[in-house]
């Protein structure tokens, strides 16, 4: 505590107004009444400051005592994150829940990380060694998968004057100390707290260049992610948000997988922290737990505490870029998090903009989505964030305001649709109105790892899409036997995409995760399918001995029957096509 003592005058919900806090700082971390409740000042007006509480207020009365700690809303970053899961503040559930059973109890305090726990430690620096920030110190294996390293701090450079040995170490242990230029001398410990509103500081932003694989066809190659990327999937109720995030968080090839839970219903919540810790990852075939946190902010927690979970999480997700790794972000959802801003933004008596959220919701969004990048750390290492936040419009309206302010600070936008979810078409991505703008990006990529004419193909297979979505007014109007058969073609081969291509099963051992080369050798497959049946149309032979031959049935179950590492059967099949529509040309000749 830093001294400082101020009283509480007035209590609206989460929100308290504070008499003589003249002396205290904006954004401090306070704690509020006899239980101590978290809380952080949000304005000062002269001797009266306005506080958010990220606890339940219930029974605090007038003239409790606030008291200062002298610094902002911090996480502690350290071992012991991974696997865990954590309230939006960074308490720690599981710990909470081996203290009482059912709630979060009032005053509980600010818990994180178990100061108690050893960790094997390894040190990499030895005394009289000349280290800066982003050095790495020394390293703890923190799970299996994942190799922890600590790192000097920001600002903070010197000479070793200290080094233990290798061992047993717990959390706030000295392991080395650093003297620095002005003969101070600096314990550097296994943890380190860092404000999470201010973004970690990195040496340069490199431009993106690679993608995030996800092994879903229709990112990968229609609308692809790029690590240090931004997405926005917004969806109505039932379109898949929830499931679509579960895929790429289980399949993409992150490093580190950072869940934020905000705002959602307490039974979705509760199946996402059944299913996580059940998870294998493909990779190691150890647990997904080992490369994953779990913030879960469910609707009936604190509003406040909602507001500030999402910089928690990404908070997590620099520290961890700042090693050196790759780290992907799922934020299900932002609208919730809106919400929250909204409904403090009222207690504060804020002007509302549009909806009732406050004028300074884009600039919000803009200060979470710009804390993606693919950077240079301070350690010299590239790394990158990756941030793809869920947006839950009401009604699935697009239209209204945070759908709309994601769209303006993200790249990739996948538009889940409900007249696809209904129709069982998953994942639901609306292949007509989503878009990425990494496709001219990442070009040269897709040449170079997966083949020269990958983009060509795409950008061929949506050309179809596209006028097949024309000719389905004609045909709603008029009927499919009016059209002339090249365009019979389009509709025929349009359905093979979506059905043999686009649609993928998230529950089928082949088709959860396909591999970049297979993905290219079905859209390569389609497309010999159509300029193939396009030579026979020009000779006159009717769509409809197009569609009969068997071939058809083996193009749309390639996906199941041809495994990530069989792709030659792919081939095997474009030769199977080429000669069932050579044979029928020659019968027509």
């Amino acid at each position: 505590m830093n001294g400082n003592e101020g009283y509480v005058r007035e209590i609206n919900g989460p929100v308290i107004k504070g008499v003589n806090m003249g002396s205290f700082k904006l954004n401090e971390m306070v704690t509020v009444g006899s239980h101590k409740l978290i809380g952080e000042i949000v304005s000062i007006e002269g001797d009266i400051a306005t506080v958010q509480v990220y606890e339940e207020t219930e029974g605090l009365r007038a003239g409790e005592k606030i008291l200062g700690t002298g610094n902002p809303l911090s996480v502690t970053l350290g071992p012991g994150m991974l696997g865990n899961i954590f309230d939006g503040i960074q308490r720690p559930l599981q710990r909470i829940n081996s203290i009482s059973e059912y709630f979060i109890p009032e005053g509980i305090g600010l818990l994180s990380l178990d100061d108690e726990k050893k960790w094997e430690v390894h040190l990499v620096v030895k005394s009289g060694d000349r280290v800066q920030a982003g050095d790495v110190y020394a390293t703890v294996q923190e799970t299996l998968s994942i190799t922890h390293k600590l790192m000097v701090p920001y600002r903070m450079s010197g000479v070793v004057v200290e080094a233990n040995y290798d061992g047993l170490y717990s959390l706030n242990e000295s392991i080395v100390v650093l003297e620095r230029e002005n003969k101070e001398q600096i314990c550097l410990t296994l943890s380190s707290k860092w404000p999470v509103r201010r973004p970690r500081p990195v040496k340069k932003r490199i431009s993106i260049y690679k993608p995030l694989i996800t092994g879903q066809r229709v990112i990968d190659s229609f609308y692809p992610i790029a690590k240090g990327g931004t997405v926005g999937l917004p969806g109505g109720f039932g379109t898949g948000k929830t499931m679509t995030q579960h895929q790429l968080a289980k399949w993409c090839d992150a490093d580190i997988i950072i869940y934020i839970g905000c705002g959602e219903r307490g039974n979705e919540m509760t199946n996402v922290l059944e299913e996580f810790p059940a998870l294998i990852d493909p990779r190691t075939q150890r647990p997904l737990m080992e490369r994953t946190i779990l913030i879960a902010n469910t609707s009936n927690m604190p509003v406040a505490a909602r507001e500030a979970c999402i910089y928690t999480g990404v908070t997590m997700a620099e520290y961890y870029r700042d090693m050196g790794y790759d780290v992907a972000i799922m934020a299900d959802s932002t609208s919730r998090w809106a919400e929250a801003l909204r409904e403090i933004s009222g207690r504060l008596e804020e002007m509302p903009a549009e909806e009732g959220f406050p004028a300074y919701l884009p600039s919000r969004l803009a200060e979470f989505y710009e804390r993606a990048g693919c950077v240079e750390t301070l350690g010299g290492e590239e790394a990158s964030v990756t941030i793809i936040g869920a947006v839950s419009p009401p009604g699935g309206d697009f239209s209204e305001p945070v759908t709309e302010n994601t769209k303006r600070f993200v790249t990739t936008f996948l538009a889940l649709d409900k007249k696809l979810a209904y129709g069982r078409h998953y994942p639901a991505i609306n292949y007509l109105t989503s878009y990425s703008g990494y496709i001219h990006i990442l070009e040269d990529w897709y040449n170079e790892n997966v083949s020269s004419d990958m983009m060509k193909l795409r950008a061929k297979m949506m050309r179809l899409l596209q006028e097949e979505d024309k000719l389905n007014e004609i045909v709603q109007l008029v009927g499919e036997d009016i059209l002339p058969n090249d365009q019979a073609l389009v509709l025929e081969t349009a359905r093979m995409i979506k059905k043999g291509f686009l649609q993928q099963n998230a529950l089928h051992k082949e088709d959860t995760f396909v591999v970049l080369k297979k993905q290219y050798m079905m859209l390569k497959v389609i497309d010999v399918f159509y300029e193939n049946a396009l030579l026979c149309v020009k000779m006159g032979i009717p769509v409809s001995t197009i569609r009969k031959q068997d071939i058809l049935q083996d193009i749309l179950k390639m996906k199941y029957d041809v495994p990530n590492d069989q792709l030659d059967l792919l081939n095997r099949l474009m030769e199977r096509i080429t000669e069932t529509y050579q044979s029928i040309r020659q019968k027509y000749e």
